[in-house]
């Protein structure tokens, strides 16, 4: 099971365990791997639709075992919309298909892209831009505060695809659709707190996502100490190295523990759940460049080749903390929700 100390059960260590295996016969797995070798597409569909019925806890448990092979962008997006989808609509129509992998669904909130699209009455126009998991995406689900939309005939929507620097690919998507092209799941009040629990969520699972790299990140450093050697020594035994190790490993263990709180508040959605998640974010954005800028440092020039997969490892870290927004909003955010 994954590193973070999260409240545990059979399924959850079943999940873990199937990701673990699959990773160790794909190491880069692809959507079909996740959804036909293991059903993860249909995490957090119902089970009535056929799937597993997880929510935000098993999504955070997938995504720090998926971070470290750089397979969760998309995937989390999919299983944001799905679960945000069941929530709404538990006996739509379009959950079977997704539960079962033969279609994709991309969600669009403020924390899924960089800008938002208008939402207004049933109507959406505008553009998303850098969706996450959009650009193979069969349907978009649009959460906005002005109301969710579902846009199952992507055929609908103007796509550009681009391809991040940690090699992920996004899409902008362009929209021009009015009352009725889409289907209104929620509108007013119920629309807007759905649309920040959703958004909550993902960030609270990059930042499971995020603990999984860093793990992985600080493992191979570790090892990479004991087998290295320079001067006739181990350069585990350089003094300045174990500092920069132990400080690597402090900075990983505080952004877990908020992690964690983050993703039990947001599974709760209590009244803590907007501090608890702005705190995971700052703790980890922070975590981020610390372990990663150590893991760099201790393996020297090789860190960032394409020899390693620490270098891949560490952009990927780099773009989630880059996605978690602006950190005097989420300082102010959680001021606010703390007074």
């Amino acid at each position: 099971m994954s590193g973070l100390d999260l409240p545990q059960s059979v399924e959850r260590e079943m999940i873990a365990g199937s990701i673990s295996r699959l990773l160790a016969d794909t190491p880069r797995p692809g959507w079909r791997d996740l959804a036909d070798a293991i059903g993860l597409a249909g995490l957090t569909a119902p089970e009535a639709a056929g799937g597993f019925g997880g929510g935000p806890i098993e999504i955070a448990v997938a995504m720090a075992e998926l971070g470290p092979a750089l397979a969760g962008a998309d995937w989390l997006s999919h299983a944001a919309a799905t679960l945000l989808i069941a929530r709404l609509a538990p006996d739509h129509a379009v959950l079977p298909d997704l539960a079962g992998g033969m279609r994709r669904a991309a969600i669009v909130c403020s924390a899924s892209c960089t800008a938002m699209p208008v939402v207004e009455g049933g109507a959406v126009h505008g553009s998303a831009l850098l969706v996450a998991g959009a650009a193979e995406a069969d349907m978009a689900l649009i959460a906005d505060a002005g109301g969710i939309v579902l846009v199952a005939d992507h055929a609908k929507v103007e796509q550009r695809h681009r391809i991040m620097h940690d090699g992920s690919v996004t899409a902008d998507l362009g929209f021009a659709l009015r009352a009725g092209d889409g289907e209104s799941l929620a509108d007013g009040i119920d629309a807007r707190r759905q649309a920040e629990w959703i958004a909550d969520l993902i960030l609270a699972a990059r930042c499971a996502e995020a603990v999984g790299l860093m793990q992985r990140m600080v493992a191979d450093s570790a090892g990479y100490m004991g087998q290295r050697r320079q001067f006739g020594a181990q350069i585990g035994s350089f003094q300045a190295l174990r500092h920069r190790a132990a400080d690597m490993q402090l900075a990983l263990m505080k952004a877990a523990a908020l992690t964690e709180l983050a993703v039990i508040a947001v599974d709760r959605d209590g009244i803590d759940r907007a501090r608890a998640v702005s705190a995971a974010c700052v703790e980890v954005a922070d975590a981020v460049r610390i372990v990663g800028e150590g893991a760099v440092q201790i393996h020297g020039a090789m860190g960032l080749t394409e020899e390693l997969s620490l270098g891949a490892q560490f952009k990927r870290a780099l773009s989630i903390a880059a996605n978690f927004g602006s950190r005097a909003g989420h300082l102010a955010r959680y001021a606010e929700a703390a007074a």
